[in-house]
């Protein structure tokens, strides 16, 4: 007898169904096809357990069980499920007259239990689009998947629970989410404030900045004087992330495993890799292809804590990124892109010994140790960091005071006003959405300068050798400036206090 039932495989962000046909026949033997890894193939042996220990068997005949399409490679343990299901439609022990309307999908556990997936999310997404009735999966990850409306998703713990569904035993009750009540549910208290931090006040402002813009942002400073601190904070400020950015954030954490059982994502999210992360863990890849850091980090924050610790060609491989916001993974046998719009914020030493330009401090770094410690970080990937500031330790008195600083709430508002302006001004331009991802032709048309701030300018890049791309840079910070002012052009002050944030461009920090 032949049976068709239906998994799902995903490849970077998407997935795609993937028909099992299973068939029955005379004689002995268990063969599987169309190209199963070795997690696919040992399955058999989950399947002959679970179903044992739940009063069910494997028929004693010859079961051949093709994967369609058969020239896309099957990989890891979810297909269980859905192989134990068609097994016992193709030899009579249940029903099949309904299994081919559903995707199902499950890890097996000898007991019959059943273990978490990855992807369920975009798996329920392509579900819906095939028109299938509904989706069968692990418990742990119903939440994620019922996200998706027009589609009845079933957690169940144990294969039993499936069989007696198809047989009409049991009553299974679909899981159902409203998303926007979800997505709009109270949100947690931040657990880091701005109002925690005394004093730097400049670079409180700076961050206002690099947020109401989406501007890169590098923090310099000595050991001690609060850079991990102030980045651990910028989530706070960020504008809130629109339903359509809670998809898609939640929709990468599915694929990598890392959705929680509340489901739909609501915050932006805070990766911070250690600094001898791989290449392939900071932009995703390797064999059984998952997102990288970068790609976690998609409508959030990546930060780099001592950035130059870093391998330099691990730095590198996100220039493009950065640029492009996603990023393609080629190899020879897949081709997968995966979004990495994300704010970078890295933070570093001034030099090696961490005092480099401190007056208080014995100045015990020579020249070259000096351009070989900046020289781990690349012009071009600097050039790409749209602000540079230096963080200064906190004298006692502002330490000890009691006053409670700006809180983030109030920052915030400012931010998300400035960001209103900016969703006006590119409401008619695709995939814009503030200043950070203007292209050239935008900063040239939303970026114009009267002459005294074109002089000023002028000045400054000749003054500091800037590069083109620097230039631009400076622009876009002077542009989402006058959007926190309120300004409709670009004023000299807004140009000047844009310069001040090219800390690095001087000569002073090669000696």
């Amino acid at each position: 007898m032949l049976t068709k039932v239906f998994g799902s495989a995903v490849f970077g962000v998407e997935a795609t169904t993937i028909t099992v046909e299973v068939n029955i026949d005379k004689g002995i033997g268990y063969h599987l096809v169309g190209l199963p890894d070795n997690a696919v193939k040992e399955s058999s042996f989950r399947i002959a357990a679970a179903l044992k220990n739940n009063e069910y068997a494997l028929p004693g005949k010859k079961i051949t069980i093709n994967m369609a399409p058969a020239d896309m490679r099957k990989e890891g343990s979810a297909y269980d499920l859905t192989l134990a299901v068609g097994i016992l439609a193709a030899s009579a022990q249940i029903r099949s007259d309904d299994v081919g309307n559903y995707i199902i999908m499950g890890e097996l556990s000898l007991d019959g239990s059943l273990q978490p997936i990855r992807g369920a999310l975009p798996i329920a997404i392509k579900a819906k689009e095939d028109g299938f009735r509904g989706f069968f999966l692990p418990k742990q990850n119903v939440n994620e998947a019922a996200i998706v409306a027009g589609l009845d998703v079933y957690g169940v713990e144990n294969v039993t629970e499936v069989i007696d569904f198809f047989e009409g035993k049991g009553v299974l009750e679909p899981t159902v989410i409203d998303t926007r009540a979800e997505f709009y549910r109270t949100l947690d208290f931040p657990e880091f404030d701005f109002s925690d931090v005394k004093g730097q006040e400049s670079i409180k402002r700076c961050m206002e900045i690099a947020a109401a813009g989406g501007h890169n942002l590098i923090l310099i400073g000595p050991p001690g004087a609060g850079k991990t601190m102030l980045a651990k904070r910028l989530p706070s400020i960020l504008p809130p992330m629109t339903l359509r950015e809670a998809l898609e954030t939640t929709k990468i954490h599915s694929v990598a495993g890392k959705v929680k059982e509340a489901g739909l994502m609501n915050q932006r999210p805070f990766r911070s890799p250690h600094h001898t992360i791989s290449n392939v863990a900071l932009v995703g890849g390797g064999s059984f292809p998952q997102p990288g850091e970068i790609s976690m980090a998609h409508n959030g924050v990546l930060f780099l804590d001592e950035l130059p610790e870093f391998k330099r060609e691990v730095l590198e491989v996100m220039r493009q990124p950065l640029e492009d916001r996603e990023v393609t993974i080629s190899r020879a046998k897949f081709t997968v892109t995966y979004p990495c719009s994300f704010m970078l914020v890295a933070s570093m030493n001034p030099s090696p010994g961490g005092f480099f330009n401190d007056p208080d401090a014995p100045v015990t770094t020579s020249q070259h140790e000096m351009q070989r410690y900046m020289g781990k970080i690349s012009g071009p990937l600097l050039d790409r960091i749209d602000i540079h500031i230096e963080v200064t330790p906190v004298p006692f008195e502002k330490l000890s005071d009691e006053r409670k600083a700006e809180s983030s709430a109030e920052i915030r508002q400012r931010v998300i006003t400035a960001r209103e302006r900016q969703s006006l001004r590119f409401a008619t331009v695709e995939g814009v959405h503030y200043n950070a991802q203007m292209s050239t032709r935008l900063i040239r048309e939303y970026c114009k300068l009267d002459d005294a701030s074109l002089g000023l300018l002028k000045a400054a890049m000749e003054r500091l050798n800037l590069s083109a791309r620097a230039y631009d840079r400076i622009l876009k910070v002077s542009r989402t400036i006058a959007d926190l002012a309120a300004a409709e052009a670009i004023c000299p002050e807004h140009i000047a206090e844009a310069i001040q944030y090219r800390s690095l461009d001087r000569e002073g920090w090669l000696g």
